[in-house]
């Protein structure tokens, strides 16, 4: 690969030019390490991050593609990075070591926004439509054989059929799976033997629920495989999961040198719904396309570069 010039997708940019996003003089040669996790959505959001930066006029290193999100937010709180995409859920549950979401998305912003920056110096940027959560996914076949609509219907499908796919950081989390079965009463060993739990990597997650190795699987409401392969999404009835809305976090040093920064990806953030979402991940997972190449032509598509 390195005789043919060609490099890894994760660390490929593709080059654009000012459009609706204009060349800030402030920003010019600014250093801006730009760090995502390493599953399809952050990856194609983190080259968002990256373009966008880029046509702004700053030095922008693509430092996406980190496994594990413990380890991309570790970058970021200890100084590895400047600027990430993140999940307002995730940081409510996972990085700040609350035990109750807030239902209501916009407090959920509003508190995970506060707290981050009082006690890791770190900048929350007005979050996207769109909302990444959590949901158990099943094929429409099983849906109808069992008549499963909610989660908690899954008690109605025959403890030896009750099998599940999840893959392996969802699996102990506690806005994961052991956690949802808590809250709606399965016993993880009982109700749910441990036998009946496939741990599997994101990639092959998916594919395992419609090719029926397993009745549910713990999936993601914004991955374009959803739809692509017509799995049916059960109804949260408890409301378990938290919202998941994506955020631009900084460090605040970073924000409060270039207030300019929250100016750029204000128009990027509000055209990023669950549909948008969900099509921009499709390219890459269902239609095989480099993440940066749809993060590039979607920023071309709004007019935000050239």
């Amino acid at each position: 690969m390195a005789g043919c010039g060609l490099r890894p997708a994760s660390s490929f940019v593709p080059p654009v030019e000012p459009a609706g996003i204009q060349p800030i003089p402030t920003l010019e040669g600014t250093r801006i390490r730009v760090t995502s996790k390493e599953f399809t959505e952050q990856l194609v959001l983190g080259k968002i991050a990256v373009l966008a930066l880029t046509a702004a006029g700053a030095d922008v290193a693509d430092q996406t593609n980190v496994q594990g999100s413990v380890n991309a937010r570790a970058s970021l709180t200890r100084g590895d990075a400047d600027l990430m995409w993140e999940y307002t859920g995730t940081g409510w549950i996972t990085y700040l070591g609350q035990t109750k979401a807030l239902p209501d998305p916009h407090e959920q912003y509003v508190a995970v926004r506060d707290l981050d920056l009082r006690e890791n110096g770190i900048v929350w940027l007005p979050p996207a439509p769109l909302n990444n959560s959590y949901a158990m996914g099943v094929t429409r076949a099983t849906s109808q054989k069992w008549g499963v609509k909610t989660i908690s219907d899954l008690m109605k499908i025959p403890v030896q059929e009750r099998t599940f796919c999840v893959d392996h950081e969802t699996f102990g989390r506690d806005d994961g799976f052991l956690g949802m079965l808590k809250a709606y009463g399965m016993t993880y060993g009982k109700e749910v033997p441990q036998a009946n739990v496939r741990r599997v990597s994101v990639g092959v997650l998916y594919n395992s629920v419609a090719s029926g190795q397993c009745a549910a699987g713990m999936v993601t409401t914004t991955d374009g495989r959803v739809q692509a392969l017509d799995l049916v999404l059960l109804e949260d009835d408890k409301k378990f999961f938290p919202s998941y809305n994506a955020a631009v976090t900084m460090r605040r040093e970073l924000a409060d040198a270039h207030p300019e920064i929250a100016k750029i990806f204000a128009p990027i953030s509000a055209k990023l719904t669950d549909d948008v979402m969900r099509g921009l991940n499709a390219k890459v997972d269902v239609d095989g396309d480099v993440p940066a190449l749809v993060a590039r032509e979607w920023l071309r598509d709004e007019g935000f570069v050239r």
